[in-house]
């Protein structure tokens, strides 16, 4: 099983801080290093939000072996055209490292904050199935052709689809949510991966045979598209050291958890579970535990986990777990 470090830099953070961690999660031997692709998530602290895409970048040219990608990028934010051509030149500053995840979008009022059209949900999956399917018209386009689209939200004519991306046939795609109708059938036409995020092994299995079965029904190898799921990430030895890091978490959050999941504070944590609603499954508890609940996922097909870690500055809470967790999944 991989696991890769994810993070949330639209809480505050510089990116001297993200550079750290993402230097820390390479020399420690984990796989890759994904950051949430916002602008807003309750309590805001200096320095303010990064971009998401800016941020890999950098990344792309400071570190040197860690797959690198969003986790994941809303199509309310970019154009599919523009984005392809911002994916395929980080795949290239980083010699062929960079994924592209993407999804419909979430949380009004970061839209609105931020001056970004929200619609509803039907068309956002609109734009999600078109969107996926003129990147990867542009990336297979072959040498010395033109891409052409034509669809509900969008027409591309004559694109010269450069530049190219250095991984061929492209950039590994990976679509996320757990919707049971459009969502398996988009990451069966067009993903390499399905990611479905913050539910236990069970609800996550349903989601993975929606999804295979999606895959046999356009004639595709249900074994070619990888499952995955993020798992929140709070580890420790003692049940005081686990403690503090759920508090940290719900510190740099910016509310505590009945605030997250019932006022409504936070959009986004009305939509997935809170602290303790997901201490039955997450990665939350003592290293041993921990191994249990990713074999757990194992055992229905995930072979990545994306560990959620909101604090970005305890360089010990991830080398604890490349210690005693990452030799043992």
């Amino acid at each position: 099983m991989q696991l890769e470090v994810f993070i949330e830099p639209e809480i505050g953070a510089s990116y001297d801080d993200i550079l750290a961690f993402a230097r820390e999660t390479e020399r420690l031997g984990f796989h890759g290093f994904f950051v949430a692709d916002h602008y807003l998530l309750g309590g805001q602290r200096e320095p303010g939000p990064t971009d998401a895409w800016t941020t890999l970048a950098g990344l792309a040219r400071d570190t040197s072996r860690i797959r690198l990608g969003t986790l994941v990028t809303p199509v309310t934010f970019r154009r599919p055209g523009p984005l392809a051509v911002t994916v395929s030149q980080i795949d290239a500053m980083s010699g062929g490292r960079v994924e592209l995840a993407l999804g419909t979008g979430h949380g009004e009022l970061e839209h609105k904050a931020f001056g970004i059209p929200f619609p509803e949900l039907g068309e956002r999956f609109d734009n999600l199935e078109e969107t996926l399917a003129i990147i990867r018209g542009l990336w297979t386009t072959p040498p010395g052709e033109k891409f052409n689209f034509s669809g509900k939200l969008y027409t591309l004519v004559d694109n010269p689809a450069l530049p190219r991306p250095v991984q061929r046939p492209h950039p590994p795609i990976t679509v996320g949510g757990r919707g049971p109708k459009r969502t398996p059938r988009i990451a069966a036409t067009y993903a390499d991966e399905l990611n479905v995020s913050y539910v236990p092994a069970d609800v996550a299995s349903e989601s993975y045979e929606r999804a295979r079965e999606a895959c046999g029904k356009i004639g595709r190898d249900p074994a070619s598209l990888r499952m995955s799921t993020t798992s929140l990430l709070a580890c420790g030895r003692t049940e005081a050291e686990v403690t503090r890091r759920i508090e940290r978490i719900m510190d740099v959050r910016g509310a505590r958890p009945e605030a997250s999941v019932t006022s409504g504070t936070l959009s986004y944590w009305k939509k997935y579970p809170g602290v303790d609603e997901a201490r039955d499954f997450a990665s939350i508890g003592s290293p041993q535990l921990m191994i249990d609940r990713l074999n757990a996922y194992k055992a229905v097909g995930a072979e990545r986990v994306y560990l959620h870690a909101f604090d970005m500055w305890d360089l010990e809470h991830l080398a604890l777990v490349a210690e005693e967790v990452l030799p043992h999944v």
